[in-house]
């Protein structure tokens, strides 16, 4: 939206426009981004994962599972400036590439630690060995839920669906979010390790990008908040509802 048009049309100056936006804390030019799923069993899979969040089974870990694919190693073309009183932090916008890495994390909803792996690939063997290696750290006597996205073909891979049908994973139980729905496990994590960690950081290869991610997270596993979920099923449904009648009626009106 711009002042000045806005200005001409109603007489006005863009003093007087601004000083509109700013009393009444409006920002038109801001553009909210949005996704409403169209995954034909959206509520069934979205009941079963907030209430797993919302009231989790006795003797059972829930872990909330994600991956980041190709995580660049980004070096700066030229150094970066620190912050100083009057200035911005600046950095380059050019960069050069050294490598990738793949990042597996779980988080453990009761403890809010997060169990790791960065690996080459993100095969349906790779996921195989991190689920394997939650496997291996979970006490025998708990059953173990994961939460994660059905539509990664690695997640759904033939090999873990072998592992899975042995008698000895019965404790394993899978939970998948809906199309469209990455707010439902680990985005916000992957965006702090992003914006707190990554975002200003200098890799000069994948071994000092995923040393970085290491020990980024060992610290956070230091001191640990439990993951708690607020929203219940029925209020995400009721908004998501009103998302769809909204979408309806603006293609209804752009159509005529």
């Amino acid at each position: 939206m711009d002042g000045a048009v806005d200005g001409e049309r109603h007489g006005i100056g863009n003093d007087t426009v601004a000083r509109i936006w700013h009393d009444h804390e409006l920002k038109p030019w801001r553009v909210a981004t949005f996704k409403i799923s169209t995954e034909p069993h959206f509520e069934e899979k979205l009941v079963d994962v907030v209430g797993l969040y919302l009231d989790p089974p006795e003797r059972a870990v829930v872990f909330s599972f994600d991956e980041k694919t190709q995580w660049q190693a980004l070096n700066r073309t030229q150094p970066s400036l620190p912050m100083t009183p009057g200035r911005a932090g600046t950095t380059t916008h050019d960069y050069k590439r050294n490598g990738t890495t793949d990042l597996f994390a779980a988080l453990n909803l009761t403890t809010g630690e997060v169990a790791h792996d960065t690996r080459k690939r993100h095969t349906g063997r790779d996921v195989l060995e991190f689920f394997k290696l939650i496997n291996l750290h979970v006490l025998r006597d708990l059953d173990l839920h994961v939460v994660l996205d059905y539509n990664l073909s690695a997640h759904k891979a033939p090999e873990i669906k072998r592992w899975l049908a042995h008698p000895k994973r019965a404790r394993w139980h899978l939970h998948f979010t809906p199309t469209s729905s990455s707010w439902l496990n680990l985005e916000a994590w992957f965006k702090l390790l992003t914006e707190r960690r990554l975002r200003r950081g200098v890799f000069n290869s994948v071994v000092v990008l995923v040393d970085a991610i290491d020990m980024w997270v060992e610290h956070r596993n230091n001191d640990p908040k439990p993951f708690i979920w607020h929203k219940t099923a029925e209020e995400i449904i009721t908004k998501v509802k009103r998302g769809r009648t909204a979408l309806t009626e603006a293609k209804s009106v752009t159509h005529h």
